[in-house]
């Protein structure tokens, strides 16, 4: 892939329309990726202490993508794009894995799908307030309706644990917000950089910080090794933080921020599926019928921002 043909073209995207084509598709595919991240992360702290989870979060994933940024013969940023990449960078490596590995020490990842409910409306509310969109009071009345949805859903499975807030319920609320912040400035440098330059040079930005941390936990941490926990911290590490966004970032900066980040509105459906199938909790009809109607307010909403 050449830097050329990887940059998405800023005045495609506008702020009032439509998604254009493959953003929501992009979009859809990061969203199916990242769905597993909770999961997988729960399987990390089965053998990794929370810090040490969020250090190789970041490390290994920085350590691909030079070789990455080499054969695309990227060029490195120009000064005003380091404040957005470092800040994405600290927010998707650094606060959102250690907020959610603390959270996962003492929910449920069905009880954090919960509170991840709230990540698309959190987009949303973040791209009009930094990233100058400004969609339409029927999007905003359709994307609440979906959000009531899916919240309605979750907080009467017994796994999500009812509406009582502890400690990990606000370590995830926060983890959230980190999210956030990270797809809106993410997506707005995706739209200079291009998708895969955008998250890559994010990674490399931590690397003075993530290589000395690495070493650091290599010494101080006896981890429990495991199937499980290697592979859930290898899908965080390659498929979550690395491809995931590759895909993830071009959708937003193709489609637009706020709008594309609806379609995240089906990965708290999604995350207890796979936590159904993965730690054998029980999945009702009531699911796939909450899917359903989430997924056609996602549509809806699709469908207004094109209006």
């Amino acid at each position: 892939m050449s830097n050329e043909n990887s940059v998405i073209d800023a005045k495609a995207v506008t702020d009032n329309g439509g998604p254009a084509p493959g953003g929501w598709l992009l979009g859809t595919l990061g969203v199916l990726i990242f769905s597993f991240a909770l999961p997988a992360n729960a399987w990390a702290v089965e053998g990794f202490h929370p810090l040490a989870v969020t250090v190789w979060r970041a490390l290994i994933p920085g350590l691909l993508a030079v070789p990455i940024l080499w054969r695309m013969r990227a060029p490195v940023p120009g000064r005003g794009s380091w404040p957005h990449l470092v800040t994405a960078g600290l927010c998707v490596a650094v606060g959102f894995p250690l907020l959610s590995s603390i959270a996962l020490t003492t929910i449920h990842p069905a009880r954090a799908a919960v509170i991840l409910g709230l990540l698309p409306a959190l987009t949303a509310a973040f791209a009009a307030a930094f990233g100058r969109e400004r969609p339409s009071a029927r999007f905003w009345m359709i994307s609440g309706a979906g959000l009531l949805v899916l919240l309605a859903y979750l907080t009467t499975r017994g796994g999500a644990g009812g509406l009582t807030l502890g400690g990990g319920d606000v370590a995830m609320f926060g983890a959230t917000c980190c999210s956030a912040m990270a797809y809106v400035l993410g997506a707005d440098r995706a739209k200079v950089l291009g998708a895969p330059q955008s998250m890559c040079w994010t990674l490399v930005a931590l690397l003075p910080l993530s290589i000395p941390a690495g070493i650091v936990t290599v010494f101080v941490q006896e981890p429990a090794w495991s199937a499980r926990s290697v592979t859930g911290m290898l899908y965080l590490a390659v498929a979550s933080t690395l491809l995931g966004y590759f895909a993830w970032y071009a959708g937003l900066a193709r489609g637009g921020i706020a709008r594309v980040g609806q379609v995240q509105q089906i990965q708290p459906i999604l995350t207890v599926c796979w936590s159904a199938l993965f730690f054998a909790d029980a999945l009702d009809p009531l699911t796939f019928a909450a899917g359903a109607a989430v997924a056609g307010l996602v549509a809806l909403g699709q469908r207004e921002g094109r209006r």
